[in-house]
């Protein structure tokens, strides 16, 4: 998956990076805030059909996201809900972005666009969901290519490009399918003759 192979080659930037930013005060927390924030303005960019500084936005705020978790480690402050916290704007951030997608395509009267705007964020919200809720029945759930980091990538690309509705196609298909996929993953998991029924 991309993620561990950004991470695996950049864990070292990250880090020294990390080290530079804990002199000046800041906290993880902030750098999780700053980084909502950013993708929250790359939405509003998206409703004026101001793509590519959108795209732009979009990655400058995945630095943020990124130095957010390598600051923890760094200074040891780490937390679960520092944790909590990030995947919980995560998603907020990641509908921010749909949903100024969504607004631009129903002014501009293009049911394609709003159609696959939608499905891509309910898509996004599920693969997330269904990790989250795998994990809380005890499940690793981490199947399907398309995790935040794919999904990421592809919305940049669209956005720099101008390919912004084909991205959204690609988004709408590939989310709600790694959404089956860890569907079908867990109720595999769940049937395993080697794991005891949950109670409700």
């Amino acid at each position: 998956m991309i993620e561990g192979f950004l991470r695996a080659r950049t864990n070292g930037v990250l880090t020294r990076a990390a080290n530079l930013i804990a002199r000046t005060g800041a906290t993880p927390d902030l750098l999780t805030v700053l980084g909502f924030l950013g993708m929250g303005g790359a939405g509003v960019l998206c409703t004026a059909g101001s793509f590519f500084a959108a795209g732009i936005v979009v990655a400058a705020s995945c630095i943020f996201d990124a130095l957010d978790g390598a600051l923890a480690r760094t200074n040891g402050a780490a937390s679960a809900f520092g944790a909590f916290l990030d995947s919980f704007l995560d998603r907020y951030a990641e509908a921010a972005v749909y949903g100024g997608l969504l607004v631009y395509y129903i002014g501009a009267e293009t049911a394609w666009g709003v159609e696959a705007a939608f499905a891509a964020t309910v898509g996004s919200l599920m693969v997330s969901y269904a990790r989250a809720r795998a994990e809380g029945l005890g499940i690793e759930c981490r199947a399907g290519f398309f995790a935040r980091p794919e999904r990421v990538a592809v919305i940049i690309a669209g956005l720099v490009t101008g390919l912004v509705l084909p991205a959204l196609v690609i988004l709408a298909v590939a989310t709600n399918a790694t959404a089956v996929e860890r569907l079908f993953r867990v109720r595999r998991a769940t049937l395993s003759p080697s794991r005891p029924p949950r109670s409700p």
